[in-house]
């Protein structure tokens, strides 16, 4: 007889949220800048944990959906772990005090975000998180555990997970035993035999994780581990002997308490109904981030004060789409300073050509228009067009699908049909366009034979240009400008290996999706065009990158030819050599090792051979990094067969094994792609693959250029600019030494060696010309005496004395450097000689080394980022004259001050005159600019 109860849909267990809150506010301490209620002063409030705590706690609780939440915190004073051992945590470094004026204002915001508040007298944070997952688990809940803790992971059970959303890592039953090898009931056993370093509380002496484990497989638990430490043998069990005594106080010390008496913080416990998770307080909130100074937090409850639970709806989905190559981040402050006026969307998906005349009409008469395309590939060289979309104004958007391939898919318009109409449009420069990443776009048109012109516009440019230290991916923009989220890629598209191409994604997904896509992109224009037509520096440099892009595209679309055949024969050299090296090793260590294995070489090293330890490790252990390696070198042979072996295996790898590899298909050549928006400086990035870090020092690397060569009739030549760093220096410093030197063409390593060493130029020997160029180009970098000594391999006091030289030769740097810092810590950012912004979030940090390295950043970036916009102000001079004198010659690349150029013999003379002619012209500093050119068979001979 069947039961019908068996039957009944079984409700889903509710879901209590615990936030480990002493955890999540030292992320948020040192993960953010310095920020402070009033900006640039150092001595206002320091505000950077509360707004990094603030936005960990929102992403939060729009990732996890709970019933019932509590946030908990470490109260002051001793718990009963101090008692039992004195020494618990006496090794722990104490509070930074900018972090400590911040924990009231953290306990404050929590609460008014709608979270139960626990900090327990007496009752470690831990411990009240155990004894609430163990009550959600009698009470017949999923309990979610958010922490970075690695010890909760003691509480980890069938309905107990903790989540490290930080790391992405998640340690459920399976997760823990992969991750320390023993399941979560022996996670405690686990402890007691390794220790807890960071709490200052032993293990047993010499086992580590692997021992501990081993151990743990072998006896089953610590409880009979000990019962049996006599049978225990070698060092590990004179150890366990050893510690028998100390072991159950260990153990206690460890053990998370899952029984605390809670219920003068928790009115009702053992009963959770006070906390259950609240919606926001709005009115105090915003009282407390005006405060704070939190003015974008302010416009964005002003303008999007909705329920929590409609805007956790809305804002669980972001959107992530081909075009885009950084998500947004965790801790950016939204600057709503142009909410949207978006209230209800017009999203058109055209399947008749009816449908598609009228769009086409729209799209004709409208004075700019956004235009996405939506792919099977995020390979730009590759990707064929899945579908379109266009909006003419926030709101409004259609959807053209136009090769969706699944099962039942409706009818859609034909895709060379479609782009045979469109393209009188998409070619007319006339007709004004806007996108987000659009060299990304106008690859994929040109893989259909359609050359779009009339972009003017490029929203990630526009983020660059106006905010360099923040996202610039569209749901980073629309969120942080707009207050507007969307429909994040993964949920139309599903993740990892089950992800489907965008061609297999429903229509009707796939149009909501891409209709948002070019809805926001016109929404957010409208926002940030106003603030670069305002500030005509900021213009400039917008145009410059505007322009850049097409260069680059062209660049790109270009590639450049890889002899195969020969970089197979390099390949099978360095493999020969790696061989050789490999034994060489071998040798001088009198054994045989693994060279890749850190573990081993450090034995080696520094166990075996006895060689000095430089430095450590996290973990304590003797560092073999390659500066370690470097050091040793001056004195040891095997570091120095070591870093030879890790030199031309890395080269082999990266480029002689791959390059030919990466050629494409139809072309025959590499394609590598120009990252515009990433770095700060404005410079490039290369990358699949990249061609900007080639490590020409070597004669090694050098050859690698052999394999870059010009077809049948052609010629490869490069130009690069000459000095063009010191060049800046003198034009922003005017000093009038340097300015002298570069005016009369003085080699400017000569004329410092003469200013430094007193001695006539003519008689400056090269070794005081070496020295000279390490401090000319140090001191560009930031370089300390101590840097200096190390590089030269002299003493501190004699690097010293040649920088105090050096100053007193050029008063005008010295003076510039000053100047700046003190501008940069005022402004909190340093500007390019064309009036690119370079922030410097750490300039006024109270984090000694922080704040050092933005002070170096300070003098070096405007320098470095001049450079970069002189090299595109160059690239897009360059390609205008190609095209407009019809020449045949071809830009191929661009690697920080060079480009590189395949032209027809019957061009070469005419490019050895005119680029350097182009290159120098691109703008008038107080010294002139100076371009060399050569030409050869392939890029090495062009050097």
């Amino acid at each position: 007889m069947s039961n019908t109860d068996d039957h009944v849909p079984q409700p889903e267990p509710k879901t209590l949220l615990l936030v480990d809150g002493s955890s999540y506010l030292y992320r948020a301490f040192h993960a953010m800048p310095d920020l402070r209620a009033v900006p640039g002063d150092p001595a206002s409030a320091a505000t950077g944990a509360i707004r990094g705590m603030i936005n960990m706690m929102q992403k939060l609780r729009k990732d996890v959906r709970a019933d019932y939440a509590a946030c908990i915190f470490d109260a002051p004073g001793g718990t009963f772990r101090d008692e039992l051992y004195p020494e618990y945590k006496a090794t722990r470094s104490p509070m930074p005090p900018d972090l400590r004026t911040q924990i009231d204002p953290i306990h404050e915001v929590v609460r008014l975000l709608g979270w139960k508040v626990l900090n327990v007298p007496g009752v470690e944070a831990d411990d009240v998180i155990g004894t609430l997952a163990c009550l959600g688990t009698r009470h017949g809940m999923r309990t979610i555990i958010s922490s970075g803790d690695k010890d909760l992971s003691q509480l980890v059970n069938e309905s107990v997970t903790v989540i490290d959303t930080m790391n992405d890592r998640r340690r459920d039953v399976a997760g823990v035993e992969a991750e320390f090898g023993v399941p979560p009931r022996l996670m405690v056993d686990y402890q007691t035999l390794v220790g807890d370093t960071v709490d200052n509380v032993p293990g047993v002496n010499k086992v580590g994780p692997k021992t501990a484990v081993k151990l743990l497989q072998e006896w089953g638990s610590v409880d009979n581990l000990v019962a049996n430490a006599d049978k225990v043998k070698g060092a590990v069990g004179e150890n366990l002997r050893k510690a028998l005594d100390w072991l159950p106080k260990g153990r206690a010390l460890v053990t998370i308490r899952t029984d605390c008496d809670l219920k003068d913080h928790i009115p009702g416990f053992p009963a959770l109904e006070d906390i259950v998770i609240n919606g926001q307080d709005s009115e105090k909130l915003k009282e407390f981030y005006e405060r704070y100074g939190f003015k974008g937090l302010v416009k964005q409850l002003e303008t999007h004060d909705v329920p929590p639970e409609l805007l956790e709806e809305h804002q669980s989905r972001k959107k992530v789409g081909p075009g885009e190559r950084q998500p947004a981040g965790l801790f950016d402050e939204p600057d709503l300073s142009g909410p949207s006026q978006v209230t209800n969307l017009q999203y058109d998906t055209v399947f008749t050509w009816e449908a598609f005349d009228t769009w086409l009409a729209r799209i004709e008469a409208a004075p700019l228009v956004a235009l996405d395309t939506e792919t099977n590939s995020l390979d730009e060289m590759r990707a064929d067009i899945v579908g379109l979309s266009f909006s003419t104004e926030p709101g409004v958007a259609c959807y053209i699908p136009l090769g969706h391939n699944y099962p039942d898919a409706p009818e859609q318009l034909p895709l060379e049909e479609v782009l045979a109409k469109l393209k009188p449009w998409l070619e007319n420069p006339e007709k004004h366009k806007l996108g987000q990443h659009v060299k990304y776009d106008r690859h994929v048109f040109a893989n259909h034979g359609i050359e779009v012109r009339g972009y003017v516009h490029d929203t990630m440019l526009q983020s660059y240009v106006l905010e360099v230290h923040k996202p610039h991916g569209l749901a980073s923009l629309a969120e942080r400008h707009l207050g507007r989220t969307g429909i994040d890629y993964e949920t139309i598209a599903g993740k990892g290996v089950h992800q489907i191409t965008f061609n297999q994604v429903s229509i009707d997904k796939a149009a909501e999706y891409s209709c948002e896509d070019s809805d926001q992109t016109i929404d957010v224009h409208r926002v940030l065009w106003p603030r670069l037509e305002q500030d005509s520096k900021l213009k400039f440099i917008y145009d410059l990158e505007i322009r850049s892009s097409e260069a680059l595209y062209r660049i790109e679309r270009n590639g450049v030819l890889i002899d195969g055949t020969e970089l197979e024969r390099q390949s099978k050299d360095l493999g020969h050599r790696i061989v050789q090296l490999e034994r060489d090793a071998h040798e001088l260590a009198g054994q045989p090792f693994n060279l890749g294995s850190p573990k081993q070489l450090g034995e080696i090293l520094f166990v075996k051979l006895g060689l000095p330890v430089v430095k450590k490790t996290a973990s304590g252990a003797p560092s073999t990094d390659e500066e370690v390696l470097e050091k040793l070198a001056d004195d040891y042979p095997l570091p120095a067969k070591v870093l030879e072996h890790r030199s031309l295996a890395k080269l082999k790898g990266t480029y002689t094994d791959k390059l030919a590899q990466l050629a494409h298909p139809r072309t025959g050549r590499v394609h590598t792609h120009y990252a515009q928006a990433v770095a700060v400086t404005g410079r490039l990035s290369s990358n699949d693959p990249n061609l900007q870090n080639i490590p020409v020092r070597t004669a090694e690397g050098r050859r690698v250029r052999e394999a870059f060569i010009a077809p049948a009739g052609h010629r490869i030549a490069s130009a690069d600019y000459s000095q063009i760093e010191l060049r800046i220096m003198a034009h922003i410093s005017e000093d009038e030494a340097l300015l002298r030197a570069f005016r009369e063409n003085i080699d400017v390593h000569r004329a410092t060696a003469s200013e430094v060493f007193g001695v006539p130029v003519e008689q400056v020997s090269s070794e005081q010309r070496r020295y000279a160029k390490v401090i000319n180009f140090g001191l560009i970098y930031g370089m300390s005496s101590f840097g200096l000594a190390r590089n030269l391999g002299i003493e501190n006091a004699a690097a010293k004395s040649y920088i105090d030289r050096y100053f007193q030769r050029y008063p005008g740097v010295k003076t510039y450097m000053d100047e700046t810092r003190l501008a940069a810590k005022s402004r909190g950012y340093v500007e390019t000689v064309f009036g690119r912004r370079l922030y410097l979030p750490e300039i006024n940090s109270p984090n000694g080394p922080r704040r050092g390295s933005a002070e170096r950043q300070a003098i070096n970036a405007p320098m470095q980022g001049t450079a970069a916009d002189l090299i595109k102000l160059s690239m897009v001079k360059v390609q205008e004259t190609l095209d407009r004198e019809q020449r045949r010659t071809k830009m191929i690349m661009q690697v920080h001050d060079e480009l590189v150029f395949e032209v027809p013999e019957d061009e070469v003379d005419w490019l050895k005159a005119e680029i350097p002619r182009l290159m120098a012209s691109v703008a008038e500093l107080q010294v002139p600019l100076l371009a060399e050119i050569g030409v050869g068979a392939n890029w090495e001979e062009a050097h």
